[in-house]
């Protein structure tokens, strides 16, 4: 049987000498290898295991349920929240209404990174929505995410050195396993139709597409939220308020 990962999370109760000593010993005994641990804010530790066998793995969570001292709160294939979790330590902030949302500040700018990195190497159609305010860290992210999933990026529109409204591609550019950078403002208050065409047939693509600014661009577009597979908020501090008022004038202005 080919091996599985599993990512097994645990809270510790009462955290004695040995006890991981005792958790590592019984995952031996069962034949299933630790691939990573780590502590995951405070008193949570999260490993990745492997193992080809499935019901070793469902014996390892009926015996680690009779331990008294850790309380077994996940134990399932892993999914990319699981992987970073223990890569970092820490859980990234999703929305538990609408869990296609994660918040980032700008001191989790490199689990940011290692997020979007991840993301970006899957294959096909999506499309993200990337909120912040001005300088906050979104471009670099992106393209910082971008060289983690060793993929080329091309700016339909950006402001990041000065404004980019692109009305065509080079083939080059044009290449689907390219991550697309847009800009929600300058592609809808900022458009010429050139670049509203261009717009359309890269948001058919199957590839994957990064959009700042999704609520102005869902606003003054065709689409909608329905549209976007992940949204990201990324702050300056927790309490930030993302407010569009405080900036989109510029872009008006110079009309």
């Amino acid at each position: 049987m080919e091996s599985k990962q599993w990512y097994m999370e645990y809270k510790i109760h009462k955290n004695r000498p040995g006890l991981l000593g005792d958790i590592a010993s019984m995952l031996g005994m069962l034949e299933v290898n630790i691939l990573t641990i780590n502590g995951v804010e405070g008193k949570t530790r999260g490993m990745l295991l492997e193992s080809d066998d499935d019901e070793k793995i469902r014996l390892l969570g009926e015996m680690l349920g009779k331990v008294n001292s850790i309380t077994v709160s996940a134990l399932r294939q892993p999914k990319l929240v699981d992987i970073l979790a223990v890569r970092h330590g820490r859980y990234i902030d999703r929305d538990s209404d609408d869990r296609k949302t994660f918040r980032f500040t700008r001191d989790e700018l490199g689990l940011l990174v290692d997020f979007l990195g991840e993301v970006f190497k899957r294959e096909g159609n999506q499309v993200i929505g990337l909120r912040g305010m001005p300088r906050v860290g979104k471009t670099e992210s992106i393209i910082a995410g971008s060289v983690c999933a060793m993929k080329r990026w091309t700016f339909v529109s950006s402001t990041l050195l000065r404004q980019t409204i692109r009305s065509q591609l080079s083939e080059d550019e044009l290449n689907p396993n390219n991550v697309f950078i847009i800009d929600g403002i300058v592609s809808t208050i900022r458009s010429s139709e050139r670049h509203y065409n261009l717009l359309q047939d890269i948001m058919t693509m199957p590839s994957t597409k990064v959009i700042e600014h999704p609520d102005i661009f869902v606003q003054e577009s065709e689409y909608d939220f329905n549209d976007f597979d992940i949204i990201i908020e990324l702050r300056n501090n927790p309490n930030e308020e993302i407010i569009y008022d405080t900036f989109t004038a510029s872009y008006t202005d110079e009309l």
